[in-house]
This record gives structure tokens, C-alpha cells and sequence, in this order.
């Protein structure tokens, strides 16, 4: 899985989320089911 391709939704939902780690671990879940 490609961190870069996440990048801009981590960017995107960053701003909704309470703080960075959870859009990394959405990232990071999102590849784990990929």
C-alpha cells in the first residue's frame, strides 16, 4: 500500500479528526483490508 496515495485523504480528513494519529491509523487500516 502507498502512503502517498493516502496523503491527500489523511490531509483531507485531518482537519475533521481529532488529531493526525487517527487519520494514519484510518490509512493504516484501510490498507490493511486492501
Amino acid at each position: 500500500c502507498r502512503l502517498k496515495d493516502f496523503r491527500r485523504i489523511a490531509t483531507r480528513y485531518d482537519k475533521l479528526a481529532r488529531n493526525f494519529l487517527a487519520a494514519v491509523q484510518l490509512t493504516a487500516t484501510v490498507c490493511y483490508w486492501l
